[in-house]
């Protein structure tokens, strides 16, 4: 038994009152004499015998009855809790993509939200988080206009997000009852994101009815001539063998293309078609088939003819520079140091500063103020150069500076495959590649470096080094072939032209929503312009850096929905992208739950929204005791009065 006011106990010590008032004999018994004396005594006797014991008797009902109004002013009752805390229960919903879809009773999410709805205490307090949203410290009536209204999202939160607001939250609720339920399918969580787990967690999992899903996963394109493309469709296939799936391509609402596939079981198969080489072509394919997600049947995205990259190597010329900047995707040109065109330069995304002896003062101030405005720099130094004309152009662009020429004959051997210069470039890592030499090379000094290919004295080759607003790649060593042989080295090329396309990101065929997606507009902006990006039902505007020839565009909080999107300046359409829905969303692998809490104590599981609530409301359930306690004072008064009356002394 428990008490909400325990304080009141003390009023206990009144029950002294009525014991002191029957103590003392405030009624005298008058003598009366008669004849027969013998007779009298006796019957005295007897009379006072019997009201001692009337007296005991109501005192001991007023003592009870005093005692029962004390107990039901502190209010007593039974329960798990105390009745003075709260009742808090953290909530995370998981409203994800894949919650969209069917479970035994319908529709995971609307079916969570309603028995939430349902099952809830109104007495509670909660906090209710889902992978848009967080509402905190909310009423019972205000989840449940929530949970109404509640819709499936893009966005994602990973359960180490999620316990994070836990454990925030349980700091801000201390002097409170806390709960902190997971209603989550558990898609794609590995047991070591709840190693770390403080708080009690109870994870409700949601699971599908069917466990077959198809979807499309990826889209890459090749070219057949001048005049056609193929498409190619990467289609992903978890469960049994299907047959007859149909598939078309459309060309925004024009169809275009359709034919039907058969699948082996959980296995990957390319479906290609052949479409005309447009301008720009809005492709959509439509995959025709229920099954467990509806969203990733769909798939967007873009084919846009794009400006050539503008390239300028000024210095000596190079034969294998033309090679690598093909007319087909880089307008490609060179000139001498005394003969370079300054208003060019800043017409241009990438300049190579090709085996130049000394740089003029007049083309490092045209250099440095061409980096400061976006664009990127390669220098490949002449094997005789006058250091402090290089390193003048290094303080201008605060980098580092040049140390020694090393004459010193060495292999280049350390290619940095995870580099973003050369990633997915080598389907391995090559071991019995035949490495090239250098006979001299430089040693530098640069901050914010990295490199891409070392020596094997673990000197770098080439580098990168990150500017305020581009990239200088500097090459540690003359190219020519008197010192290196590394222009006949075929890695060479992977280099020299990501570098070239790098400088210009081009917006890729498709993205996906919810993530951080960069790529540059080839255009100028005046003073007080801006960029868009308008789908069907929304446009809002990117986070944009404007430079002296092109646009750096990023999203990520938006947009949240897939289709087709496109780049406005004020009405003109510069580019149109398709975004898609994340993959990851289209998994079958889930968490086993019952696993995880055989392993960890402070985690429950259970499969039933309905019977979780049901048990905390159970467990949480006050019996109050006052009216019985009163209920008890009033048969006490009653017993007085019935005392009183028909007990004859």
């Amino acid at each position: 038994m428990q008490f909400k006011h325990p304080e009141i106990f003390y009023f206990l010590a009144l029950l002294i009152i009525p014991i002191l008032v029957h103590l003392f004999q405030l009624q005298k018994f008058v003598k009366v004499p008669f004849t027969n004396v013998a007779f009298l005594q006796k019957l005295i006797l007897q009379t006072r015998k019997s009201s001692k014991l009337k007296k005991w008797l109501i005192l001991s009902t007023r003592l009870l009855a005093l005692s029962a109004i004390i107990f039901a002013f502190t209010q007593p009752y039974f329960s798990n809790k105390k009745a003075s805390k709260n009742q808090h229960n953290f909530i995370y919903l998981d409203n994800s993509l894949s919650t969209n879809t069917k479970g035994e009773k319908g529709n995971l999410l609307q079916i969570s939200s309603q028995e939430i709805i349902e099952t809830i205490s109104n007495k509670d307090e909660f906090s209710l988080l889902t992978n848009n949203e967080f509402y905190k410290n909310i009423s019972s009536s205000e989840l449940k206009k929530v949970l109404l209204n509640i819709n499936n999202t893009s966005e994602k939160l990973s359960i180490d997000e999620v316990l994070l607001k836990i454990e925030s939250n349980d700091t801000n609720k201390s002097k409170a009852l806390n709960k902190n339920i997971l209603i989550s399918d558990f898609q794609n969580t590995y047991k070591n994101n709840f190693t770390n787990v403080n708080s009690d967690l109870s994870l409700i999992k949601l699971e599908n009815a069917l466990q077959n899903n198809i979807s499309i996963d990826s889209v890459f394109t090749n070219e057949n001539d001048g005049n056609n493309l193929t498409v190619n469709i990467n289609v992903r296939n978890q469960g049994e063998a299907k047959e007859n799936i149909p598939i078309a391509i459309y060309n925004g609402q024009e169809l275009i293309s359709k034919q039907s596939f058969s699948i082996e079981k959980n296995t990957d198969k390319i479906i290609s078609f052949s479409i005309e080489n447009k301008t720009t072509f809005l492709g959509k394919i439509d995959l025709t088939f229920n099954d467990t997600f509806k969203f990733d049947n769909l798939f967007y995205f873009t084919l846009n003819k794009s400006k050539k990259i503008a390239v300028l190597s000024i210095g000596k010329p190079s034969n294998y520079l033309p090679k690598i900047y093909q007319k087909n995707e880089f307008n490609f040109s060179t000139s001498t140091v005394k003969n370079v065109n300054y208003n060019a330069i800043l017409k241009q995304q990438l300049i190579v500063l090709n085996e130049v002896e000394e740089i003029p003062q007049s083309l490092i101030s045209s250099l440095v103020n061409f980096s400061k405005n976006g664009g990127n720099l390669v220098v490949i130094p002449n094997k005789n150069i006058n250091i402090t004309s290089y390193n003048s152009f290094l303080k201008n662009l605060s980098v580092g500076k040049i140390l020694e020429n090393k004459k010193d004959t060495l292999k280049i051997t350390d290619i940095n495959f995870k580099h973003p210069l050369l990633k997915n470039v080598f389907l391995k890592k090559v071991q019995n590649f035949q490495h090239p030499t250098t006979q001299n090379y430089y040693t530098t000094v640069f901050s914010n470096a990295s490199t891409i290919v070392g020596l094997e004295n673990k000197s770098p080759f080439i580098q990168l080094i990150k500017t305020t607003n581009s990239n200088l790649y500097f090459v540690n060593s003359s190219l020519e072939k008197e010192n290196s042989n590394f222009t006949n080295s075929p890695l060479i090329v992977p280099v020299f032209y990501n570098i070239g396309q790098q400088s210009l990101k081009y917006s890729k065929p498709y993205y996906t929503v919810g993530y951080e997606n960069k790529f540059d507009i080839n255009t100028q902006l005046n003073k007080d312009d801006i960029l868009s990006i308008k789908g069907s039902k929304k446009s809002f505007i990117p986070l944009q850096q404007t430079l002296q020839n092109k646009v750096t565009l990023t999203t990520k909080n938006q947009p949240l929905e897939a289709g087709f999107y496109h780049v406005l300046k004020q009405k003109d359409t510069l580019k149109s992208i398709g975004f898609n829905y994340s993959k990851e969303e289209s998994n079958l692998h889930f968490l086993d739950t019952d696993a995880l809490a055989n392993e960890q104590k402070n985690i429950s599981t259970n499969t039933s929204v309905k019977a979780v609530f049901t048990e905390i409301n159970k467990n949480n359930k006050v019996t109050w005791l006052w009216q019985w306690f009163l209920a008890l004072a009033i048969v006490s008064l009653l017993l007085e009065i019935l005392i009183l009356k028909f007990f004859k002394a």
